[in-house]
């Protein structure tokens, strides 16, 4: 029976690709989706106005829609072209069948990996001399895919990676959808504050809405707890440069930081400053394989979150913040990983109506130094769509995760 319904699927689907069958109106009688897969539909007719209805029910008044469910089923669809001279209306079916290979969900593939200058660069993942780009994101993949849980970092302010799962993961209302790890963990010896080391990234996420694969299409920030924070800069810039081969090596009176005047640094506060090198990591900051001389980032700068509990430069705390960032909090607390697509905005601040994302960015959101600790910088290990995750042997309900 299967096999059937694919082969009846290979002949009625509108499937996300560049091939478009248009047939007069441009939408179909029926088709035979798989689910959590996009069914991108056109109309070859224009009109003053759309509505696209799913079971009697207006879910978009676009001219074209992306249909997706999360469950298998039939689902009737209606498109009504309302225009005074050619309306026109439109009635269909859309069969949503369950995947012929069954979904991961897990982290399938790395699509960017541009990691600002860091102590864990060029070894998180690990450079070789002659690595190229797609060396390392292959690397990253490697890393991150599955339940590998290799350790990631994404270095100073700005420094980002892009990965995406092996279907649409579902915006489900008042759910949480997907979920990240890192290496964030709790210090208990402070009862009056919630951290200890929290390094915490901004996500963002982007549905494939042209459906070409890739990460092309327009992004949104995942606002958490301190997108409205006063301390909170929107819109941050920084250029990192390439280490000055004939600067001056200077030490620090603790001998930790044996070069102050590492990486240079500028941002658009018209500040500038440097990353300096510790005792404790000594290959090279800079990204090997970028043969730029500066590296530009530019995203939502966090409040700085480090408390120098000694006074002196030898113990930092750093404060986790609420909810909604990566490597804030410990990966036991699950509720605290995760993300709600519905938390999304636009780059004014909008909320965005979002029926599913492809695809995950995530980015270092401090730009902070802590003495001999170093820069404050992201690490992530994992992510999963909570959806299917839930779905596993050994695991309860998504609820556990509210």
């Amino acid at each position: 029976m299967k096999r059937l319904v694919y082969c009846i699927l290979s002949l009625l689907m509108l499937a996300c690709t560049d091939e478009i069958p248009m047939v007069n109106l441009g939408v179909d009688e029926v088709y035979i989706i798989p689910r959590m897969s996009k069914l991108s539909l056109h109309p070859a007719l224009t009109g003053a106005s759309y509505s696209w209805k799913v079971d009697g029910e207006e879910v978009s008044t676009a001219r074209d829609y992306i249909f997706i469910a999360a469950h298998e089923g039939v689902y009737s669809l209606s498109l009504d072209i309302i225009d005074s001279t050619t309306p026109y209306h439109h009635e269909f079916e859309v069969y949503v069948v369950h995947e012929e290979v069954e979904y991961s969900p897990y982290i399938e593939n790395v699509y960017e990996y541009c990691p600002a200058p860091g102590q864990f660069i060029n070894t998180m993942p690990q450079y070789v001399a002659g690595d190229s780009y797609g060396d390392m994101l292959r690397k990253c993949t490697e890393s991150l895919s599955g339940t590998n849980d290799v350790l990631v970092s994404l270095g100073g302010f700005g420094g980002y990676i892009t990965f995406g799962f092996d279907h649409t993961v579902i915006n489900q209302a008042g759910e949480k959808d997907f979920r990240i790890w890192g290496n964030s963990f709790y210090d208990a010896s402070h009862t009056d504050m919630v951290g200890g080391s929290s390094e915490p990234g901004v996500v963002m996420v982007s549905l494939d809405v042209n459906c070409n694969g890739l990460p092309d299409d327009p992004w949104y920030e995942i606002a958490g707890s301190e997108y409205c924070n006063p301390a909170t800069i929107h819109g941050y810039s920084i250029i990192y440069h390439r280490p000055d081969s004939q600067r001056e090596i200077v030490k620090d009176a603790s001998g930790n930081l044996t070069d102050l005047y590492y990486i240079m640094w500028e941002d658009s506060q018209g500040t500038i400053g440097y990353m300096p090198k510790n005792k404790f990591h000594n290959q090279d900051y800079y990204p090997c394989w970028i043969v730029d001389d500066t590296i530009n980032f530019k995203g939502t700068r966090l409040p700085d979150n480090a408390i120098d509990i000694s006074g002196r430069g030898m113990y930092y705390f750093q404060r986790a913040f609420a909810w909604g960032y990566a490597d804030n909090h410990p990966n036991d607390e699950a509720e605290l990983c995760s993300y709600d697509i519905s938390w999304a905005v636009n780059e004014y601040g909008m909320p965005v109506d979002l029926p599913g994302i492809d695809f995950v960015r995530v980015y270092t959101g401090e730009n902070q130094y802590c003495g001999w600790i170093g820069e404050t910088s992201t690490e992530i290990t994992r992510a999963a769509d909570l959806h299917i995750y839930s779905e596993l042997p050994g695991h309860n309900s998504i609820s556990a995760y509210r």
